[in-house]
Formats: structure tokens, sequence, C-alpha cells
């Protein structure tokens, strides 16, 4: 089943996620009509649980779309931690389903190392690197409570104020909230 996304102004976006103590049948199928939802959504590559309304510390990705990972299987992170971040950072362009028409340039560590449970509850630990590693951070974030562009610089915040209140105005007009 598709699910809706929640947009960014919806405080559930803002709060920290629960872990979760058992994989079960609803937890399953959470996973996937993620994983579908994912599926028919223009540009995206990953899905946290709160940005469809489910408070659970869980995102998946996918990105077998993109020419480098067309081998790669779907990853499915459950309780994830990031336990170590690279020194090296690089620049690029992000965006996310729920803050559409919204791209700016984020700062983020070139690698990570994450640990994670697979849909078995078995325990994972996995370094990560280049887009993935973006990908992970972008999506354990909002884990975190925390939105892509509140990483941005106090000036670039302020210069992008505007394209966010437009955003925020075009969403309540059209009734997506």
């Amino acid at each position: 089943m598709i699910l809706p996304i929640y947009n960014c102004f919806q405080s559930i976006l803002k709060e920290k996620t629960k872990p979760i103590a058992e994989i079960t049948d609803d937890i399953k199928t959470l996973i996937d009509d993620m994983f579908e939802t994912l599926e028919v959504t223009e540009n995206g590559v990953g899905l946290a649980a709160n940005q469809v309304g489910k408070s659970y510390s869980l995102f998946i990705i996918n990105v077998s779309e993109l020419d480098e990972y067309k081998e790669m299987e779907k990853l499915i992170f459950i309780n994830p931690e990031i336990i170590s971040y690279s020194n090296e950072t690089n620049i690029s362009q992000e965006g996310c389903l729920s803050i559409p028409t919204f791209y700016e340039d984020i700062e983020r560590p070139i690698s990570v190392v994450v640990k994670y449970f697979n849909v078995d509850m078995k325990e994972i630990i996995q370094e990560f690197s280049g887009y993935l590693a973006r990908v992970i951070q972008h999506e354990y974030d909002h884990l975190q409570g925390i939105l892509f562009y509140e990483k941005l610089s106090a000036f670039k915040k302020i210069l992008t104020k505007n394209k966010l209140k437009k955003i925020k105005t075009e969403i309540y007009t059209n009734n997506l909230l």
C-alpha cells in the first residue's frame, strides 16, 4: 500500500523516534509499504518511518535505480546508530521527500560506521561511504527529528527562509497537510 508522505511542517518529523523491540507482522507490512511508497516517488532513494507517520526507529534505502548500485539489495535499518564518522567531509546537494522542490548543498562526512538490526533482528555493524553514507546520514537525521536544512549555516538559513515560507504557503493553500 502506498503511504502518504508527511511534509516537513508536521510535528512528527521534529520528534525523536522510538526503538523497535520486536519485528511484528505490522512492522514487516510497514517496511513493505515503505518500499512500495518509495518506488512511486520521483528521485527518492530513502524513507524514514516518521516520514510516513510512524514514530519507529526505522528507515529504508533503495539505490538500485542508480547505475553504480544496480546490483545492490534494498537496505533496511532498524534501530540504527551511527557509531563513527570520518573526519573527511564533502558538500553535495540534498533534497527530501518531505520538503518538495527544496534543494541545498549540505556538508557531511564521506563515510560512516553504522550499527543496526535487520528484519531478523540480527545486529550488523557496517561501514558505508560516498553517496550511501550521505543517504544514511540524511535518513538517520530524520529519526533524530532533524531535517536536512537544519544543517545549513546560520547565514544560509536566513537566505532559504523565504523558500521554506513559500513551500509552506503552497502546502496550506493546497490542503496538503
